[in-house]
Order: C-alpha cells, then structure tokens, then sequence
C-alpha cells in the first residue's frame, strides 16, 4: 500500500483532521492508524466549509430547512454554506482528490443523515451544502464511520 504518493489526496472535515472547527469549538478526529498515516505524510487537505463560508468557530448551531441553512438563533446562513461550499469544491479540485471524509449529520458535511431544521435533535437522510456540491461535481463523500471503505478506495486509484 502507497500511503506516501503525494499526487493522491482525500478531501477531509477539518474537525475529523483534528482541528477544532465545529460550531461548538470542538474537534472530533478520527483515530485510526492509517488515518494518522495519510495525515502526516500529507495525504488529507482538511476543509471547514462553514469556516471557509465566513462563519465563526464557536458558532450557534445551523440546520437546513428546506433550502436555507438557518442558525439556532433564526439566522439566514444559507449563503455562508454556500460559500464554503465552492471554495471546499475549488480545493478539491485544485488537489485532485481521488474522495472526501466528511463529518456526517453536518448541515455543510453530512453525507447519510443531517438534522431535521427543527433543532430538536431529529436525524433524516440527507446531505449538507458541501457534500451535496462535491457529489454533483463527481466527487464520492464518505463518512466518518468509512474508513474501511476509504481504504479500499485509496487503494484501487
């Protein structure tokens, strides 16, 4: 296995990487020996799309409604989302990142569930802003929970 191509990326949440991006100004990294691997030979790019957006870290909660993003506090934020979104793709794209691992349930990340827009801690399927974008633009989104999967996939490009 090739873990030290520097021609092979993976798009990754920020917050997975370690950094502490989430609104609640925590991280949530992925412990995983290949994952450290990846990490310090340079493999990952880690991508807040909400931070890219503009918003701040720690930030009130946000959940898509519909096709707004709005913040716990009744805050449009949809085109901070959005923002984030493009410039998440452009990385991706500027990198040619064979996948992303992104932090599920995310209104910007999620790529199974995300939260309902009712702030009541209510899971449906679902994707955030960015995975939504990354997928329309031919790029595969993996959870947290694919790690496994993203070594195969790692492995056959």
């Amino acid at each position: 296995m090739n873990t030290d191509n520097r021609d092979r990326k993976i798009l990754v949440s920020a917050c997975l990487y370690g950094e502490c991006t989430r609104y609640d100004g925590k991280c949530k990294p992925i412990n995983d020996d290949l994952f450290e691997i990846w990490k310090k030979s340079g493999v990952l790019i880690p991508v807040c799309p909400e931070v890219l957006g503009g918003l701040s870290t720690p930030r009130p909660p946000s959940e898509i409604r519909g096709d707004m993003v709005i913040n716990s506090e009744g805050k449009d934020v949809t085109e901070n989302y959005i923002q984030g979104a493009r410039l998440a793709l452009e990385t991706a794209q500027k990198n040619n990142v064979l996948f992303a691992i992104f932090k599920d349930n995310s209104p910007a990340c999620g790529s199974t569930h995300i939260y309902d827009g009712s702030f009541r801690n209510r899971k449906i399927s679902g994707e955030g802003i960015c995975t939504k974008l990354l997928s329309e633009n031919g790029i595969v989104v993996l959870t947290e929970n694919d790690i496994e999967k993203a070594k195969l996939l790692f492995n056959e490009n």
